[in-house]
């Protein structure tokens, strides 16, 4: 139908009719674009020219993922190499926005690998070169090397375990007339306890860290009279036996902490045995008193043992107080000497089990180490009046009980205390983790 536009219209006159609008441009009338809402779906895929959307007719975050539905957009709508690292925004991909087995190894580009897990029987059909597997049946992690698989690298579980390892003591020097021996010195004293101290004033030793296994335990038995005490051994922890006490002057013995020095009426001496660095101290010397001719004490875990000193017999090494169990026990204390004469003072045993020394009159006989405590025993004064024997070492091992949940583990006398599970050996065995 015809328009009846108005006469005379201004410039930038608007007249409309029959849903269309017109704008007067001093010349004449022109017709206005349609502007209004596009219904829902109005405008799909099959409306749109090809290439008609591009990148550059798209606003700046104008498509965000709240707008495109889900299934919209699918791998077969994507042209090749039209996603790339550059067009993807800090934090797009999440692990929650990938689907189950969304990303798999031959999506990947062959120089960037995934760990393959598999069994030793199900391995890839066609890797590429540095391909890496994990074989679950044989816990070994390999590489594909470009035409056979490498040897591969055993991963496997261990157990943190502290130790207290204690050898043998010696035995006190033998009786002997016209003189007296030396106490026999406390067996090395070895300790990866968090907090405690190793002995001969050492730096504390590290945990061993052990997967399944069989670890040999050795416990040394102490040295009979004038006789060294035996090393004790865990795994590959080797604490030395205590070095003799001497008889009369014929020489004390170094080893985990030395034996005490001896003397004869003849106003000859000896000196005491050295300790073994990191395990126990040096025992003392014997000291001319023509009196009582007392000898010196044997060495312990935390002390040297004391020289013989005027109507005094040298007193044994203090040894060291260690709660690996869950009680304060010491132990490695050094033998105490003997001593001739009169009412004078045989040598105390050091503190942990060190036996004292012998006396001549009052007669009092040596006292040997305390039993699994590495303790040195008390020397001797005259023939009819011996030293005594050292105690035997010891074992202890701890672990916590909850990183040790996944083994089996056996061996030694097994108890607890707090998070701990503690082994103690005081016989030779063995400590299984399986």
């Amino acid at each position: 139908m015809p328009i009846d536009f108005p006469n005379s219209p201004a410039v930038n006159d608007i007249h409309s009719a029959g849903g269309r609008t017109w704008q007067y441009n001093g010349t004449s009338w022109v017709l206005q674009s349609f502007v209004g809402a596009v219904g829902a779906g109005v405008v799909g895929s099959t409306e749109l020219a090809a290439n008609a959307v591009t990148s550059a007719k798209i606003a700046d975050d104008s498509v965000t993922s709240a707008k495109i539905a889900a299934g919209a957009v699918v791998e077969a709508d994507l042209g090749a190499g039209a996603v790339t690292v550059d067009k993807i925004g800090t934090g797009a991909v999440a692990t929650a926005k990938l689907a189950d087995n969304a990303v798999t190894q031959a999506k990947m580009a062959s120089t960037i690998s995934a760990v393959t897990i598999c069994t030793s029987s199900t391995r890839p059909g066609s890797p590429f070169t540095g391909q890496v597997i994990f074989e679950t049946d044989t816990n070994k992690m390999k590489v594909w090397l470009g035409s056979q698989w490498s040897s591969g690298t055993s991963h496997v579980g261990a157990v943190s375990i502290e130790y207290l390892v204690i050898a043998g003591g010696a035995g006190g020097g033998a009786g002997s007339n016209n003189g007296s021996s030396g106490g026999g010195g406390a067996g090395g004293y070895r300790s990866s306890v968090a907090g405690e101290s190793t002995g001969g004033g050492g730096t504390l030793e590290s945990a061993l860290s052990l997967g399944t296994g069989t670890y040999t335990v050795t416990v040394g038995g102490g040295g009979a009279v004038a006789t060294d005490g035996s090393n004790s051994v865990f795994s590959t922890i080797t604490s030395t036996g205590g070095g003799k006490g001497s008889t009369r002057a014929d020489g004390a013995s170094s080893g985990g902490s030395g034996g005490g020095g001896g003397v004869t009426a003849s106003s000859t001496t000896s000196n005491g045995g050295s300790g073994t660095a990191n395990e126990g101290y040096a025992g003392g010397n014997g000291f001319i008193d023509t009196n009582c001719w007392p000898g010196g004490g044997g060495g312990g875990a935390s002390a040297v043992g004391a020289n013989g000193a005027t109507n005094t017999g040298g007193n044994g090494g203090n040894g060291i107080s260690s709660s690996i169990t869950g009680s304060a026990v010491t132990r490695a204390g050094g033998g105490g000497s003997g001593i001739q004469g009169i009412d004078k003072t045989f040598g105390s045993g050091g503190t942990g089990g060190g036996g004292r020394g012998a006396r001549s009159v009052p007669s009092e006989a040596a006292v040997g180490g305390t039993g699994n405590t590495g303790s040195g025993g008390g020397g001797g004064c005259q023939a009819s009046i011996t030293g005594a024997a050292g105690g035997s070492g010891i074992v202890i091992v701890r672990y916590l009980t909850a990183e040790a949940s996944a083994y089996t583990i056996t061996g030694g006398t097994a108890t607890t205390s707090g998070s701990y599970t503690i082994r103690t050996f005081t016989s030779s065995g063995s400590l299984v983790i399986a």
